[in-house]
């Protein structure tokens, strides 16, 4: 088995919706936005039997054990709010779910979706841009599996990353976390959805406004900006320039529903030099 350039692991979800269902969560749309920047991606995931990534997104290779089922989100969007519920949710992911070869990728994203990451830390990816996202350590599931949100008390699941990605929607109200990471870790990046994100890195906090876009889906636009945040910044150890092309690739990413507008290197760059007024102040 080859080694991937870039590497995410955590559940593969399918998307419950009236019309249907698709695959998402940050396995997907990270995954979707690194191929698309020309990058060879691996998923490490659990996914029952009637579920194929390969649909989804052709060429990107999948590790991990079966499963009986995959997990699934029900959501429910009322303004910019969000409310989930998960009918059904795949196994853990475990260290033994994670090829030896794909442990030397070059980019390594642990994107769990609800606490379903079990012993896969920054340590088994040591030569890698190791980064977390921090939504699936910040959710639980009530008695009827409706999502809940969670401050984490346990053992630190971003020792030793890079870079922690984390929502406003997730950290809801424990500002005392969020210090917490800015005193561990180089940086930490806060996206807040329609209002841009905020980047922390050598002891002080920026912010970035939202690029304009026309919006039609915002799922996965956090999960976007992660992955091009962390490909640009594999190539140029800046987070100024990474914070901007992620903002401009999650912008183009909302514009169409579940991965149909992630976009390219040429078109996100495009949004960029329209408008050169937003960067990171």
């Amino acid at each position: 088995m080859t080694t991937p350039d870039f590497v995410v692991v955590g559940h593969v979800v399918r998307d419950l919706m009236p019309a249907g269902s698709r695959l998402g969560g940050t396995a997907i749309f990270a995954a979707a936005q690194a191929q698309r920047l020309g990058l060879d991606c691996g998923i490490v995931t659990r996914i029952g039997p009637d579920t194929s990534i390969a649909d989804t997104l052709p060429g990107v290779a999948m590790a991990g054990r079966p499963a009986d089922v995959t997990t699934s989100f029900e959501n429910c969007y009322e303004g910019s709010h969000r409310r989930q519920r998960v009918p059904m949710q795949a196994p853990v992911i475990e260290a033994e779910d994670v090829p030896a070869d794909w442990r030397e990728a070059s980019i390594t994203l642990i994107g769990p979706v609800c606490g379903e990451i079990q012993g896969v830390d920054a340590g088994l990816f040591r030569d890698s841009l190791t980064a977390v996202a921090a939504q699936g350590w910040l959710r639980r599931l009530d008695s009827d599996g409706t999502v809940q949100k969670q401050s984490w008390t346990g053992a630190p699941f971003w020792s030793g990353c890079r870079t922690l990605f984390v929502s406003e929607e997730d950290l809801e109200n424990a500002e005392d976390q969020l210090a917490g990471w800015t005193d561990d870790l180089p940086i930490v990046v806060l996206t807040k959805q329609r209002r841009g994100a905020r980047v922390h890195e050598d002891g002080r906090w920026r912010e970035i406004e939202a690029f304009p876009a026309r919006e039609a889906d915002p799922t996965g636009a956090g999960d976007v900006f992660a992955a091009a945040f962390l490909v640009r910044y594999r190539e140029t150890n800046d987070a100024a320039e990474s914070a901007r092309f992620a903002s401009a690739a999650a912008a183009c990413s909302v514009e169409g529903r579940g991965i149909a507008e992630v976009a390219d290197r040429a078109r996100i760059e495009r949004r960029m030099a329209r408008h050169p007024e937003v960067t990171l102040r």
